[in-house]
């Protein structure tokens, strides 16, 4: 096999998931970069009302996005058991039909961003000091999102094949011209908040012209040819299946987060800003947790494939063990640098204060979403995308949305919206370890041989 992919059907486990989820945790850091980086240039060269510009359209990009991503999931899934079997034709119709899912999705998340921002802006009650900002980013952002959804398609073939070091390093290149795109637009040029998603746009292009010349270069199974691209047998059907469920589990807990938004919004553009600062600091803590549930899927992907049943679920206790054993060591260590790390979005000291406040929701219960995105990766990677879209939905989105909307009629406050995220992740994990419990979510095989003895 060669050293371009990794077969995680035999070996040391925990050796196995570690050291897949480094690359994919350092990946997604950089990839994260994206749109920090745009958030500190913007907070500290052209203002808090920029900022808080730039943080309210990240519910918005995640919403539409999400769903190419949970696509991707899909995908990722049908590559992955296909590798892990030794089916070589498998794979290679596999990959070329995820990326025909990936042109036309990325086609119409481009038109439908650019056409449908000053719309969502407007439900948001995006506040009028703000709207004309964030309204620019947003429509310049999706002008390119097509590169955006063409690479983290691809990146999901990498990953399902065990190779997560390639897509890291393209990454880095994009990320780093990022940073040096926004320095020359926003604070040379002065092109404003247009600069900021100027460089977003450019570096997501880098990144999509790098990971295809990888595929279209390489020798292995998941070698791509441009002229293959297209849907092939029943594959379009089954990535679909197994993907479609993850994508609308992203967009409808994107839409709950954009409730979120709306919700903090209504307490002025300080407020948001603050706000805004410290869920970058989030996405930055919540990506290796994200990657540990992405290891997760690919390793029970390839086990699966394989037959490998047992395997499967010693990798789920040891994926786990490793998000929970993150989230616990992260949470106390923002909580113990937290000035610091508000800080680096804003020098205002009111923007710090409502940073750090919204803080202390979150990081002493990360380890509760560490607990469900890890084990539900798991699951996800033996094909049952329905039920765990099914835990998500219950708990990230319809009783967020219910929470939201019953504490603000008792009382307007701020710290009523925030305990939403520590509530729901409690119900997530405890409906998650249920179906893991009592669900029938391996394969038939694996019940046909428990019964057999």
């Amino acid at each position: 096999m060669s050293k371009k992919s990794t077969v995680m059907t035999e070996g040391a486990i925990w050796k196995e998931i570690l050291f897949f989820s480094i690359p994919l945790i350092l990946g997604n850091l950089f990839q994260q970069l994206y749109n920090t980086v745009d958030s500190i240039i913007v907070g500290n060269w052209i203002g808090s009302e920029a900022l808080a510009a730039v943080g309210s359209s990240g519910a918005i990009i995640n919403l539409l996005v999400g769903f190419c991503i949970g696509a991707s999931a899909g995908a990722g899934v049908v590559v992955s058991q296909f590798f892990g079997a030794g089916n070589r034709e498998g794979v290679r119709k596999a990959v070329h039909t995820t990326l025909a899912i990936a042109v036309a999705a990325g086609a119409i998340l481009t038109v439908a961003g650019v056409v449908t921002t000053p719309m969502i802006l407007r439900a948001m009650d995006t506040p009028q000091e703000v709207f004309e900002q964030s309204s620019q980013y947003l429509q310049v952002y999706f002008g390119g999102i097509f590169f955006s959804v063409i690479y983290n398609m691809s990146a999901g073939i990498l990953n399902a094949v065990g190779n997560s070091r390639r897509s890291l390093i393209y990454l880095i290149i994009a990320a780093v011209s990022n940073i040096f795109l926004d320095i020359f637009f926003v604070v040379i040029l002065k092109m404003g908040i247009i600069g900021a998603a100027l460089a977003t746009d450019i570096s997501q292009l880098l990144s999509c012209i790098f990971i295809l010349g990888f595929l279209m270069r390489s020798q292995e199974s998941y070698h791509v040819r441009l002229r293959d691209i297209r849907f092939y047998d029943n594959l379009l059907g089954r990535i679909l299946k197994i993907g479609l469920p993850t994508g609308f589990q992203n967009i409808v807990i994107s839409i709950s987060n954009v409730i979120v938004q709306s919700s903090v919004n209504s307490f002025g553009a300080v407020v948001m800003a603050g706000y805004a600062a410290y869920v970058k600091v989030d996405g930055f803590n919540i990506l290796p947790v994200l990657s540990f549930s992405m290891a997760a899927s690919t390793f029970a992907g390839q086990n699966v494939g394989a037959g490998k049943y047992d395997r499967v679920k010693k990798g789920m206790w040891v994926s786990t063990g490793m998000g929970v054993g993150y989230t616990i060591i992260s949470g106390i260590l923002l909580l113990i640098f937290a000035p610091q790390v508000i800080g680096v979005f804003s020098g205002k000291p009111d923007v710090v204060q409502y940073g750090i406040y919204v803080m202390k929701f979150f990081c002493p219960f990360y380890w509760l979403l560490g607990f469900l995105h890890v084990m539900a990766g798991t699951v996800r990677g033996t094909g049952k995308t329905f039920q765990t879209m099914v835990v998500f939905l219950v708990s990230l989105c319809v009783c967020r949305v219910i929470w939201i909307w019953a504490v603000l009629r008792i009382d307007h406050k701020l710290s009523y919206v925030m305990t939403a995220y520590p509530v729901t992740w409690l119900i997530g994990a405890v409906l998650i370890a249920l179906y893991v419990w009592k669900g029938k979510w391996m394969p038939e095989a694996y019940y046909r041989m428990k019964k057999e003895g």
